[in-house]
């Protein structure tokens, strides 16, 4: 099972880049699951005809320890699995908080084990790197953590903290850092910028994706771009991102067991 994590920015786009990997995998014959780590819930909306999907600790409240699956797994467009973990109400209570309860239901109910995604795909909020926000990181239930980011400066300073949080656990056998995907937004040699700061990061640029008009027009129809405009020139760019991605997953576990088992590759 891929276990991958998307980070960055509010705003960068990172769930949108996220679900239209989803789409893309799941075209590809991967069984996904979608989980939605902000508490806005907005993460699968592209994937579900942009209803809302009940939250993990909507469930909770109404329900208490009486939900099943059903209740928090929902499948979106393409047999996609969404969840979103939700969020206390507004100035009431830890967000990241709520995130941690979400993970520990998923696991409770085997969510997993009985659904069987071949990739898990979460998407993270990344401006604050701390409690249940690193959970995918700390808590080894991602194993790859891809980070989006423009050539923007705050873009890429919360890439910066978000490296760093993943190589203060790197060394405890968690996540590692994967990849930097290039969402732009159009600045002046924003491919150097990010290059840049990814070489700073030990990481490198995996994949560019342009500013197209075509991320509107999918939004507007509630749906993603994979889905809504398949043949355009964006959905090639995000099915052959995600291509990489796995590839990149792959190599990585093949260094992970080389190093275990002794055996160089």
């Amino acid at each position: 099972m891929y276990k991958i994590a998307i980070y960055g920015k509010g705003g960068i786009g990172k769930s949108t880049t996220a679900s239209n990997l989803a789409a893309a995998w799941s075209q590809m014959g991967h069984r996904v699951m979608q989980i939605g780590c902000d508490p806005k819930a907005d993460s699968t909306r592209g994937l579900y005809a942009g209803a809302g999907v009940s939250t993990v600790l909507d469930a909770l409240r109404g329900k208490a320890d009486q939900i099943t699956l059903e209740d928090i797994v929902f499948e979106g467009s393409g047999g996609v699995l969404c969840v979103e973990a939700g969020g206390p109400t507004p100035g009431i209570g830890c967000a990241g908080r709520g995130i941690i309860t979400a993970f520990n239901k998923l696991e409770e109910l085997h969510a997993y084990e009985i659904l069987k995604p071949d990739i898990v795909l979460y998407d993270v909020l990344g401006d604050v790197v701390c409690g249940g926000f690193a959970m995918p990181i700390r808590e080894a239930y991602a194993r790859d953590v891809f980070i989006v980011t423009s050539g923007e400066k705050m873009s890429l300073y919360a890439a910066a903290n978000i490296a760093a949080a993943v190589k203060n656990f790197s060394n405890r056998g968690y996540a590692r850092l994967s990849g930097i995907i290039l969402n732009s937004r159009g600045i002046d040699q924003e491919y150097g910028l990010v290059a840049e700061a990814a070489a700073e990061l030990e990481s490198q640029i995996i994949g560019v994706l342009s500013r197209s008009e075509y991320v509107q027009r999918a939004e507007e129809r509630n749906s993603t771009v994979v889905a809504a405009y398949p043949e355009s020139s964006m959905a090639r760019e995000y099915i052959d991102l995600a291509q990489k991605m796995l590839e990149v997953c792959n190599d990585g576990f093949s260094r992970i067991s080389a190093r275990e088992t002794g055996v160089v590759l």
